[in-house]
């Protein structure tokens, strides 16, 4: 399953998200990620407005969100519109958004609607079960492997 983010819609979810715009984004793209890892699912988000700095349209966020921003002179429900129209598996598509235009147009392409606040409560209980869990366990072997990889290091480096 994959899921297409109206990323603006979500982050209007969280009182006064407007005050600091990049913060909000970057909130959200690590709460995708986290989301994305828990539920083993693709993510991307399109937001409205001009690519930030260290993300460029298309990039990968801790290599598991893709980030897009609206077209030059457009907005986020169109790139969606667009991304929709080329996805091949439209079926095991969902499309969060609260704009209720995109909404309808999505699902008539066949793609499936899951609004904004429902999907922000389902990806907070994603994460909060994963908060719970690695409170219990202890560090692994694999975290510890990632971290590294993360940071360039091969496991046959000195």
């Amino acid at each position: 399953m994959s899921y297409l983010i109206d990323g603006n819609n979500v982050m209007a979810q969280r009182v006064g998200w407007h005050k600091d715009k990049p913060k909000a984004r970057r909130g959200l793209m690590d709460e995708l990620a986290r989301f994305a890892q828990e539920r083993r699912v693709r993510v991307a988000v399109v937001f409205d407005g001009a690519p930030e700095k260290h993300f460029a349209d298309g990039a990968s966020y801790k290599g598991v969100v893709r980030v897009f921003y609206a077209e030059r002179g457009s907005n986020a429900d169109e790139r969606i519109k667009q991304m929709v129209e080329r996805s091949r598996e439209r079926r095991t598509l969902v499309v969060v958004t609260s704009d209720r235009a995109l909404a309808d147009y999505v699902r008539r392409c066949g793609a499936r609607v899951v609004r904004s606040g429902e999907f922000r409560k389902k990806m907070e209980e994603a994460i909060a079960e994963t908060s719970h869990q690695d409170a219990d366990e202890p560090s692994t072997n694999g975290e510890f492997d990632e971290w590294m990889r993360y940071f360039g290091v091969a496991p046959d480096d000195e």
